[in-house]
């Protein structure tokens, strides 16, 4: 298994913890299409800082590593910013790869 696939399920491990406090129609699709912010996404702000939280430590207990998504500018409204579950994965197996000096 290479790093973007135990990133994808370190993440999905993410939406099983998150969707435990959601209300069964508000529930995370485990996607990486899912759209997470903006008109279309499943996550408001609240929501996105829980989901972003319980990613860290998805990530850290998986890979060892603690990486700071909630610092990122690339999270959150913007042009260029991280909208879906998938966009996230690639970003965090980036960040993971550098840290591993793979």
């Amino acid at each position: 298994m290479n790093i973007k696939e135990e990133v994808v399920e370190a993440v999905f491990r993410a939406v099983d913890e998150v969707n435990q406090m959601r209300p069964r129609d508000k529930i995370i699709t485990k996607s990486l299409d899912t759209v997470l912010l903006g008109s279309s996404g499943v996550l408001d702000s609240l929501g996105l800082v829980n989901f972003i939280v319980e990613a860290e430590q998805q990530v850290e207990d998986k890979f060892g590593v603690a990486v700071n998504l909630a610092d990122q500018r690339d999270l959150g409204p913007g042009q260029n910013s991280i909208q879906s579950i998938g966009e996230l994965v690639d970003y965090i197996a980036s960040l993971v790869t550098v840290e591993h000096g793979a």
